[in-house]
Protein backbone atom coordinates (compact mmCIF):
# COMPACT_ATOMS: atom_id res chain seq x y z
CA UNK A 1 0.00 0.00 0.00
CA UNK A 2 1.15 3.75 -0.69
CA UNK A 3 2.00 5.79 2.01
CA UNK A 4 -0.89 8.30 2.53
CA UNK A 5 -0.03 11.23 4.33
CA UNK A 6 -1.55 11.62 7.54
CA UNK A 7 -2.14 15.63 8.05
CA UNK A 8 -1.18 18.51 5.38
CA UNK A 9 1.44 19.53 7.50
CA UNK A 10 5.39 18.51 5.92
CA UNK A 11 7.60 16.94 9.23
CA UNK A 12 10.40 19.14 8.68
CA UNK A 13 12.96 16.53 10.10
CA UNK A 14 13.08 12.79 10.41
CA UNK A 15 12.23 12.10 13.87
CA UNK A 16 14.85 10.25 16.66
CA UNK A 17 13.87 6.67 16.71
CA UNK A 18 15.65 4.25 18.89
CA UNK A 19 16.71 0.67 17.45
CA UNK A 20 14.14 -2.43 16.96
CA UNK A 21 16.03 -4.17 19.87
CA UNK A 22 15.52 -0.94 22.60
CA UNK A 23 11.74 -0.32 21.50
CA UNK A 24 11.09 -4.38 21.66
CA UNK A 25 13.06 -4.34 25.13
CA UNK A 26 11.04 -1.73 26.82
CA UNK A 27 7.57 -3.71 25.76
CA UNK A 28 9.04 -6.43 27.62
CA UNK A 29 10.26 -4.46 30.56
CA UNK A 30 6.58 -3.12 30.98
CA UNK A 31 4.92 -6.14 30.43
CA UNK A 32 7.27 -7.71 32.91
CA UNK A 33 7.06 -4.72 35.82
CA UNK A 34 3.04 -5.30 35.23
CA UNK A 35 3.56 -8.77 36.13
CA UNK A 36 5.24 -8.50 39.00
CA UNK A 37 3.71 -5.69 40.73
CA UNK A 38 0.53 -7.79 40.32
CA UNK A 39 -1.01 -5.25 37.97
CA UNK A 40 -0.85 -2.61 40.73
CA UNK A 41 1.78 -0.39 38.66
CA UNK A 42 2.37 -0.21 34.49
CA UNK A 43 -1.35 1.14 34.05
CA UNK A 44 -2.05 4.86 34.69
CA UNK A 45 -4.95 7.13 33.13
CA UNK A 46 -4.55 9.88 30.42
CA UNK A 47 -4.13 13.11 32.01
CA UNK A 48 -4.03 17.03 30.56
CA UNK A 49 -1.86 17.00 27.61
CA UNK A 50 -0.68 13.11 28.62
CA UNK A 51 -2.04 9.74 27.06
CA UNK A 52 -2.70 6.81 29.59
CA UNK A 53 -1.67 3.35 29.34
CA UNK A 54 -4.02 0.14 29.20
CA UNK A 55 -3.87 -3.14 28.96
CA UNK A 56 -6.24 -5.19 26.24
CA UNK A 57 -6.88 -9.24 25.86
CA UNK A 58 -7.47 -10.41 22.72
CA UNK A 59 -8.18 -14.17 21.40
CA UNK A 60 -5.33 -15.28 18.97
CA UNK A 61 -6.65 -14.79 15.04
CA UNK A 62 -4.99 -18.27 15.00
CA UNK A 63 -4.77 -19.81 17.78
CA UNK A 64 -7.84 -18.74 19.97
CA UNK A 65 -5.38 -18.24 23.08
CA UNK A 66 -5.63 -14.85 24.68
CA UNK A 67 -3.36 -12.63 24.17
CA UNK A 68 -2.40 -9.72 25.87
CA UNK A 69 -0.90 -5.81 25.18
CA UNK A 70 -0.46 -3.16 26.70
CA UNK A 71 -0.95 -0.19 24.49
CA UNK A 72 -1.34 3.80 24.89
CA UNK A 73 -4.98 5.67 25.04
CA UNK A 74 -7.19 8.52 25.52
CA UNK A 75 -10.36 8.35 26.26
CA UNK A 76 -12.65 10.14 23.39
CA UNK A 77 -16.36 10.02 25.37
CA UNK A 78 -17.20 6.09 26.47
CA UNK A 79 -14.58 5.25 24.01
CA UNK A 80 -10.66 4.30 24.44
CA UNK A 81 -8.76 5.64 21.47
CA UNK A 82 -5.70 3.72 20.33
CA UNK A 83 -3.09 3.46 17.40
CA UNK A 84 -2.02 0.09 15.19
CA UNK A 85 1.54 1.01 14.80
CA UNK A 86 4.00 -1.50 16.11
CA UNK A 87 6.08 1.31 17.89
CA UNK A 88 5.72 2.91 14.43
CA UNK A 89 7.77 0.00 12.70
CA UNK A 90 6.51 -1.38 9.58
CA UNK A 91 4.23 -4.52 10.02
CA UNK A 92 1.01 -4.45 11.71
CA UNK A 93 1.04 -5.48 15.09
CA UNK A 94 -0.39 -8.85 16.07
CA UNK A 95 -3.25 -7.67 18.65
CA UNK A 96 -5.04 -5.21 15.81
CA UNK A 97 -4.96 -8.30 13.73
CA UNK A 98 -6.45 -10.58 15.94
CA UNK A 99 -9.06 -7.80 16.83
CA UNK A 100 -9.86 -7.32 13.13
CA UNK A 101 -10.52 -11.71 13.31
CA UNK A 102 -11.87 -11.16 16.34
CA UNK A 103 -13.60 -7.54 17.45
CA UNK A 104 -14.55 -8.64 20.88
CA UNK A 105 -11.87 -8.38 23.87
CA UNK A 106 -11.34 -7.02 27.39
CA UNK A 107 -9.81 -4.00 28.50
CA UNK A 108 -8.32 -3.32 31.62
CA UNK A 109 -7.66 0.11 33.11
CA UNK A 110 -6.06 1.38 36.13
CA UNK A 111 -9.36 1.24 38.12
CA UNK A 112 -11.42 -0.73 36.18
CA UNK A 113 -11.96 -4.17 33.45
CA UNK A 114 -14.53 -3.72 30.62
CA UNK A 115 -15.89 -5.79 27.71
CA UNK A 116 -15.17 -4.05 24.55
CA UNK A 117 -15.64 -4.35 21.14
CA UNK A 118 -12.52 -2.78 18.52
CA UNK A 119 -13.00 -0.87 15.30
CA UNK A 120 -10.75 1.22 12.58
CA UNK A 121 -12.41 4.64 12.73
CA UNK A 122 -12.58 6.17 9.40
CA UNK A 123 -13.05 9.65 7.41
CA UNK A 124 -13.95 12.31 9.60
CA UNK A 125 -13.84 10.22 12.71
CA UNK A 126 -10.53 9.00 12.05
CA UNK A 127 -9.01 12.96 11.19
CA UNK A 128 -10.65 14.29 14.60
CA UNK A 129 -9.00 11.60 16.54
CA UNK A 130 -5.69 11.50 14.59
CA UNK A 131 -5.63 15.29 15.65
CA UNK A 132 -6.03 14.84 19.34
CA UNK A 133 -3.57 12.19 19.05
CA UNK A 134 -1.12 14.51 17.66
CA UNK A 135 -1.81 17.21 20.51
CA UNK A 136 -0.28 14.65 22.64
CA UNK A 137 3.11 15.30 20.86
CA UNK A 138 4.14 17.76 17.63
CA UNK A 139 6.00 15.23 15.77
CA UNK A 140 3.92 12.67 15.79
CA UNK A 141 3.18 13.14 12.11
CA UNK A 142 6.67 12.87 11.42
CA UNK A 143 6.41 9.63 13.10
CA UNK A 144 3.97 8.56 11.20
CA UNK A 145 5.44 9.19 8.48
CA UNK A 146 8.24 6.37 8.99
CA UNK A 147 5.55 3.81 8.26
CA UNK A 148 4.52 3.06 4.45
CA UNK A 149 1.07 2.59 5.22
CA UNK A 150 -1.82 4.58 6.82
CA UNK A 151 -1.62 4.16 10.91
CA UNK A 152 -5.30 2.50 11.60
CA UNK A 153 -6.84 4.72 14.53
CA UNK A 154 -8.47 2.22 16.54
CA UNK A 155 -11.73 2.66 18.65
CA UNK A 156 -12.44 0.48 21.61
CA UNK A 157 -16.23 0.88 22.44
CA UNK A 158 -17.21 -0.75 25.63
CA UNK A 159 -20.28 -3.22 25.62
CA UNK A 160 -20.55 -4.72 29.26
CA UNK A 161 -18.90 -4.77 32.53
CA UNK A 162 -16.64 -8.00 32.09
CA UNK A 163 -16.05 -10.35 35.05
Amino acid sequence: MDQTPETTVAPTKKPFMPPRWFVYTAWKFHRAYFRVTGGRRGLWPPQPGKWGTMRLSVPGRKSGKVRRVILGYYEDGPNYVTLAMNGWGYPEPAWWLNLQAHPEGTLELKDRTLAVRGRASTGEERERLWATWRDYNREFDAYSALRPRETAVVVLEPVGMAA
